[in-house]
């Protein structure tokens, strides 16, 4: 399960609903707590990714840690393991890189050694923080958006070494370019160390799953039915992946094609670690089959996976306290839960 939107992306939680926002020390101490890890528990997930936006725990001036917000990280990770549940501790955005900002511009963390620097030093600190216990993962970087695969390839040993050094024993987790993307693996090389976990992410197509969501482009402002025949249409900026075409659980697969030919050529373990439909785009029927499809798909495979997202952020299981899915039928209940879809969870 991720627990996005608390340690990270606060910025998109804020724009929903200004007025009400009770600023990022407000946020931090009241968006999740032990009652949410003991329901993610009960439900019967075994791990919680948490991403982590850097300028939250480091002064974006000088990278000195932000002791008042770390504490409260501790904390949260304190939380988390204590329950028994595995942490993968996600970097979602770092010095020079923001995942969305890739769909949009080259972003500098990939050309600029200087940028890369300043992220080796906000992990040196993460790394020894945390890297010690052996129920924690640490996820180098969230969807890597390089302009090409070999520069990604270089970058990712470059920061995963760094790492390493400063966390010796920790499992590693590294995800493939372009969004994490599954056809990226064609590419991909792995990391030469025999601790790590290699990342995908699952949206595809995202003329369905992100149809009708505001910050997508205006070629996604389309209702889609899944199963689906989309229209092949290039984005205004020409960055986001065209996945056009008939897409059924035969085209899923498919697609995972490459992710398995590098877990069997490598003999490496791989976790689907994002995945999800906005909540305000396609019919629930849609939705609910996407998703039987492929957590399906991924039960077969034998891959592992983690839900987007626990609370909000357009994909949540729960949705409190953000007026844009106030009156959606799935929520309407006093948790504020959607039970179809944590049942549909728990069955796979």
């Amino acid at each position: 399960m991720n627990f996005g939107g608390w340690f990270s992306q606060v910025d998109a939680i804020e724009e929903k609903d200004p007025q009400t926002f009770p600023g990022l020390a407000g946020h931090l101490d009241s968006f999740l707590g032990p009652e949410d890890f003991d329901r993610v528990k009960a439900w019967g997930f075994n791990h919680i990714r948490l991403p982590v936006d850097w300028f939250h725990v480091f002064d974006e001036a000088t990278l000195k840690p932000r002791e008042d917000i770390l504490r409260r990280l501790d904390k949260a990770i304190a939380g988390i393991r204590e329950r028994g549940l595995t942490l993968l501790f996600d970097l979602h955005r770092c010095p020079g890189h923001d995942f969305h900002q890739g769909t949009k511009q080259v972003q500098a963390f990939f050309f600029d050694p200087e940028v890369r620097g300043q992220c080796k030093q906000v992990w040196s600190h993460l790394a020894e923080r945390y890297g010690n216990d052996s129920g924690v993962v640490l996820e180098i970087l969230n969807e890597p958006v390089a302009p090409e695969n070999a520069i990604w390839n270089a970058v990712k040993d470059e920061i995963a070494a760094h790492i390493r050094h400063h966390a010796p024993k920790a499992t590693l987790a590294i995800g493939s370019n372009r969004w994490s993307n599954p056809q990226e693996f064609r590419d991909l090389t792995p990391f030469d160390d025999d601790n790590v976990l290699y990342v995908v992410h699952y949206y595809s197509s995202i003329f369905f799953t992100h149809q009708m969501a505001s910050w997508m482009p205006q070629v996604y402002q389309q209702r889609q039915t899944y199963p689906g025949d989309y229209q092949a249409v290039q984005d205004e900026h020409g960055h986001l992946p065209v996945e056009a075409g008939k897409w059924d659980a035969a085209r899923m697969e498919r697609q995972l094609e490459p992710v398995i030919r590098f877990r069997e050529k490598h003999g490496v373990p791989v976790i689907c670690n994002e995945f999800g439909v906005y909540v305000g785009g396609a019919d629930r029927a849609s939705q609910l089959r996407w998703l039987d499809d492929l957590l399906t798909l991924l039960g077969k495979s034998g891959i592992g996976w983690s839900y987007w997202n626990y609370k909000n952020l357009d994909f949540g299981l729960l949705s409190r306290g953000e007026s844009l899915f106030a009156d959606y039928p799935q929520y309407q209940n006093p948790e504020r839960i959607d039970q179809g879809l944590v049942e549909l969870l728990r069955l796979h």
